[in-house]
Order: structure tokens, then sequence, then C-alpha cells
């Protein structure tokens, strides 16, 4: 499953690495109502939600359909600017249809990535909003209303909360990653500048490829969808606050947009989903899980596994494959001999893998 952007006759230098207030803004708020998702986050995220006005919690509680369990695209802007309140700016230009559509597309609908109709002037569609919102409590049914009747009002309130947000605690987190976050898009523009795209990308996220003829980027999610390069651009936005998750901005008719996180000592890496299935597979066979039991405790060569398992060395040898393909074993060579370990430090990683993996 991945998610592909065509960019075909794209010039690669229209593909851009950015900063963005407003997006990081929207994984804070997200690490504030999912402190979970983001165990790294725990301490701030409860000195932060601890030293927030009641008020001013009450209202992120309101509205937090827009970032708790996906990120609304209106989060994720297409054309950053320097400021939050140069993004905010920017939302005030968008009209009704476009922005209630937005905000609505990922919490309340299953077809994202497909052409839906505004439930402002679609019935249907308003319908169908009403019924998934109220699914999800009376808090979501009631915005969901509030938005539908008076979309103006409710813009101008959203706008109010996230203004709030800067000056209770997104400015000074802004001022302590800024410069981080500046400095993790110079090095992956420079890597595009002088290596090409597909060494970008693949510095980006080990999920993000380009394909060999140059036409698509490739974000390997547990989704599937296509859009193009609407606008002659691709913007990418690195967060500090945003790990483990890989957002992508899909909207048809909407410029892409790929939040990714940036990768520091405590930051590492998150796998490939492709990379994370095929290592549950692998391990999900009852002969290559006993030969593990033994791997687990030393290394041994084919022919020991053979023996002590009653099987053929081309059967042992054909399980061996599987699993150092999926990237779980180390083999060394002593004389003649080849040795098997099993690598327990990846082991290890698998059920964190798989879980960065299902919240990416």
């Amino acid at each position: 499953m991945s998610v592909d952007i065509d960019i075909t006759g794209l010039p690669h230098e229209r593909v851009g690495f950015h900063l963005s207030p407003l997006a990081e803004l929207g994984a804070m708020l997200h690490a504030l109502s999912e402190p979970a998702h983001h165990p790294g986050l725990h301490g701030w995220a409860t000195a932060t939600a601890s030293a927030l006005r009641p008020d001013l919690a009450d209202r992120l509680t309101e509205a937090d359909f827009l970032w708790r369990s996906m990120r609304s695209d209106i989060l994720l802007p297409a054309v950053p600017r320097a400021t939050l309140a140069e993004e905010l700016d920017d939302l005030d230009l968008m009209d009704d249809d476009t922005f209630v559509s937005a905000a609505f597309e990922i919490t309340c609908s299953a077809d994202y990535g497909w052409p839906t109709a505004s439930p402002l002037v679609d019935p249907r569609q308003r319908a169908r909003v009403r019924e998934l919102s109220a699914a999800r409590g009376p808090r979501q049914a009631e915005f969901t209303e509030r938005m539908l009747k008076d979309p103006a009002a409710l813009r101008a309130w959203l706008r109010r909360l996230f203004e709030d947000c800067e000056e209770a605690f997104f400015a000074d987190n802004w001022q302590r990653v800024r410069v981080q976050l500046a400095a993790d898009a110079r090095h992956k523009a420079d890597l595009l500048r002088r290596k090409g795209l597909a060494e970008a990308l693949t510095a980006v996220s080990p999920a993000v490829s380009l394909t060999e003829d140059g036409s698509r980027i490739v974000i390997d999610k547990l989704a599937n969808g296509r859009t193009k390069a609407y606008g002659d651009s691709v913007t990418f936005l690195p967060t500090a606050f945003g790990w483990p998750h890989l957002l992508l901005v899909y909207r048809p008719g909407w410029r892409p947009v790929v939040q990714y996180p940036i990768t520091t000592a405590d930051l590492p890496q998150v796998s490939a989903p492709r990379q994370v299935q095929q290592r549950l597979e692998a391990l999900a066979h009852p002969v290559r899980m006993r030969l593990c039991r033994t791997l687990a405790r030393g290394p041994h060569t084919t022919g020991e596994l053979a023996a002590a398992y009653d099987l053929t060395p081309p059967e042992v040898s054909r399980h061996i494959a599987v699993l150092k393909k999926a990237g779980l074993l180390s083999t060394r060579r002593r004389g003649r001999y080849v040795l098997h370990q099993l690598d327990l430090t990846v082991v290890a990683r698998i059920g964190s893998d798989f879980l960065e993996t299902v919240l990416r």
C-alpha cells in the first residue's frame, strides 16, 4: 500500500523543504490530545496541559477533532509563511465551502482522496457529516452544527483559539525548535541540489522514495491513494513534535504536502511499513519461530539447525534466507562455516515499529 504523487514534468527544484508554524502548532495540539502516541513528549504534554487556562483547555477539547485522530488539511499549508499570523491570514482567504470540506474530510469521511461535495451545499454529505460526528460524541456534534450553520463565525472562533495557543505555549516552543527545523530543511534542500531528489527523499524517511523513472514520489503508508503536483510544487514540512507520524495531504485539487518528523538521537527513523510487515510475516511461520528460539541463544550453522530440528539443510537454508531478507539475522563467517544469529536489537524493536507504523 502507498500514496503516489505524480510529479511528471515537474522540475525537481519545485520540490521544496520549508518551515510552517501552523503545521507545527497542529503537531503540538495532537501531542497534547493524544500523549500516548508520543511517549517522548509525555513530560512536555503533561506540563503544558496543566499550565493551560481552564477556558482554553475547554475550547481545545471542543475543537480537537481537527487534530486528535488525524490532522485536518487546513493545518498543513502548501505555501508556508514565516509567522503563524500570516498562515492564519491565508486560512481567512479560503472560501467557506473549501474550508468546511477540508475540515471534515479526514475526520468525518472514509472517502479521502476522492472529490466530495461541500456539506454546506450537499444535503447527503451534510447528513453524513452529522451522523459521523454524532458518533464521536456530543462535543463534536455540537461543533459540527456550529460549523454548518455559521462557518464564518466558527472560523473566527478557531483563529482566536490558535492565537490564544500561540500566547499560552506555542510561541516559546516554536522559538526553541525552529532553528532545528530550519537546519533540517536546509540539509534536505542541499541534498536535493547536490545529489538529486532520490537522495533527498531517502533522507526524509525510509518510507519515502522516488520511482526509477522519476515520475512519482511514493509514500509507503497503510493507505492507498494517488495525487499529482497541482500548482507545480510539492511541499515538505519538517516537524519536531510530530514523531512518529508521517502526514500527507493528497486531497483532490490541492498541492501535495508531506509533514515528516526530523531524526535526532532521541527520535530515530521510523521503519517503513513494508519492512515491518515483512518481519512480522517472517516470524509468523512456526518453523522459523523454532529456529529463532535457538538463534536467540547464540550463533549456529545451517547444519546444526538442521540436525537439531530434524530438517534438511535446504529447508533450513530457505527459512534462514527469509529471516535474513527481513533483517532479523546477523551472519558471520568462521573458516568454512557460516554462523547465523538472531539480531536481538532488531527483534526488540518490532513491537514499537509496529505501533509507530499504524500510528503513522
